[in-house]
């Protein structure tokens, strides 16, 4: 993992120590709400529904036991005992006292972490594949170039004031984890003719009111020089985004309206002056920083293996949980491990000061110390030995944090919604809660299969119901709550934007809604390996319609 240097150090001390201020200020009545907010922003700090909420970043979603731990310590000391992991890979704390802040900052730079760049109209937190490092279908660890690319973008004077804010995400595998074709920038790891590794760069993607998904600006980047290329593309942003109309502020209008090869042409042309220059990446640079990403010291378990199986007939849930909840690593004997953060009944995302805790313990003891936060709300230990999964999986049960959902219909991204959230226009948890209720047999959820439910509490789109294969949208409509519902989304490889299929529904009509759509598709598919996805792409809108609202 990446430690900080002594430039690291001193800049977010300066920053925390700069804050504090801002807040005393703030808490003495020198500085008004409409003067603190922009100050508040750049520090991640929001002021919500019904309190402030810090937003904490974890780049590129890795962190270590000991920052887990402090994450748990600040749940426990200065909130209500619980965090909300996001869908960008941070974590939210939604109780603070605007008083404790400086204190929780001062807190979180003794762990090298910080809350920079998870908020404002800035570049924010970068994300990556969560199996990153370890993934047996992996190109290149992608973290040591986010890593960079923090860097970069941190203190980036030409910056720190963009139209809007931008998102960029990257994967080091051909298989999209990170949903990069919905981000403004998004970047996979590719190979040229040569051999040679570098990016597809992928622009103007994003969810939404405007939902579009990214494309491809070209298809090779070199490492060396990544960072000049995304310069040229920041600098053509920056110079027409609109910033007269935040509702057609992000790039994806931009390259909407322009046209990808107008928007192509002005990039390469700023790229062809700055390539070759200062923002040339030297190859010793970047083997430094990838140093800090080096593998960990495995054991020989070359021939370790565990017959999920048979553990499925004397252990069901145990089998389910290895059926559902790993993922294969590149060195043998060994696991990634999903720690699900979606418990039946359970607000998507969260977790107790106790189990944030636990799970560092875990991450000590069997992951090398390592463990990382999923775009998809939930957890992973990314180095667990094959030996090691039952003990594992003991104290996860003990701890309410065995689910074996992984990718099942009950794993649900939820936006915290109208409980939490000011512009929200309707709840979103107490819908994800009945859903889960709804499904909660794992024999039902085996048989759907893979289907990813996402839900929004408004058109900001933070659950990303776009690109659910069933997404959930909620509405305000004479003053009550309703809830669309969108079919055929796809954060992968594959992307798609989801279609509103017809009228919204009550909340209390939502969870049929939902089981009318999963046992028509189970009628209809060709067989138990077409996923949900397969069938509606297969069948057409239209017979799901039918099912859904019959001849009405």
């Amino acid at each position: 993992m990446y430690r900080y240097d002594e430039f690291d150090a001193a800049f977010v001390a300066g920053r925390t120590a700069q804050f504090a201020d801002q807040v005393k200020r703030r808490l003495s009545g020198e500085l008004s709400e409409d003067q603190f907010r922009p100050l508040r922003l750049m520090n991640g700090l929001y002021l919500q529904l019904h309190a402030y909420m810090l937003r904490i970043a974890v780049p590129y979603g890795t962190l270590s036991s000991r920052q887990m731990r402090k994450l748990g310590h600040i749940a426990r000391t200065y909130d209500r005992g619980y965090g909300h992991f996001t869908t960008r890979q941070n974590i939210q704390f939604n109780w603070p006292k605007l008083k404790d802040i400086p204190v929780i900052l001062e807190e979180l730079a003794s762990v090298e972490m910080h809350a920079i760049q998870t908020s404002g109209n800035c570049i924010r937190n970068v994300t990556t594949d969560q199996f990153a490092g370890a993934a047996a279908d992996e190109i290149i660890d992608p973290r040591p170039v986010a890593e960079i690319i923090r860097q970069w973008s941190s203190l980036h004077p030409e910056f720190s004031y963009l139209p809007r804010k931008f998102k960029i995400a990257m994967t080091g595998s051909p298989n999209d984890r990170a949903a990069i074709r919905f981000h403004d920038i998004g970047l996979q790891a590719a190979t040229n003719a040569a051999g040679d590794i570098g990016w597809e760069v992928w622009v103007g993607g994003g969810l939404g009111r405007t939902p579009m998904i990214a494309k491809l600006i070209n298809a090779f980047v070199p490492n060396e020089h990544l960072l000049a290329y995304l310069e040229s593309i920041m600098r053509v942003y920056n110079r027409y985004g609109r910033r007269d109309n935040k509702y057609k502020a992000r790039i994806k209008i931009l390259v909407h309206e322009e046209g990808l090869e107008s928007i192509k042409g002005q990039v390469e042309a700023e790229f062809a002056e700055v390539r070759g220059g200062v923002l040339t990446l030297p190859q010793e640079e970047l083997d430094r920083i990838t140093a800090y990403f080096a593998p960990p010291d495995f054991a020989d378990r070359a021939g370790e293996t565990v017959d999920v199986a048979y553990q499925s007939i004397i252990d069901p849930a145990y089998g389910r949980w290895l059926d559902n909840n790993l993922h294969p690593h590149k060195q043998p004997g060994y696991a990634s491990v999903t720690i699900s953060l979606k418990p039946v009944g359970g607000a998507p995302g969260d977790a107790t000061d106790t189990q944030i805790d636990v799970v560092a313990d875990l991450a000590e003891k069997y992951s090398y110390d390592e463990l990382r936060v999923t775009h998809e709300q939930n957890l992973v230990l990314p180095h667990v030995a094959v030996s090691d999964l039952r003990a594992v999986y003991d104290v996860l049960v003990a701890h309410e944090l065995a689910e074996g959902n992984n990718n099942l219909i009950t794993d649900m991204i939820c936006c915290p919604g109208l409980d939490f959230c000011a512009l929200a226009n309707a709840r979103s948890i107490p819908i994800a809660q009945e859903i889960s209720h709804k499904f909660a047999s794992p024999e039902r959820q085996k048989d759907i299969g893979d289907l990813k439910i996402k839900i929004s509490g408004c058109i900001n789109a933070c659950g990303h119901h776009h690109v659910g294969h069933i997404g959930i949208l909620g509405v305000e409509k004479k003053g009550g709550e309703l809830y669309q519902i969108t079919l055929g989304g796809d954060a992968t490889e594959g992307a798609s934007v989801g279609k509103i299929i017809g009228p919204g529904f009550e909340a209390d009509q939502v969870p049929d809604a939902i089981e009318k759509l999963v046992d028509f598709y189970i009628a209809q598919r060709t067989g138990s390996e077409e996923t949900f996805l397969d069938a509606y792409r297969r069948l057409g809108e239209a017979p799901f319609k039918e099912a859904l609202y019959g001849n009405a």
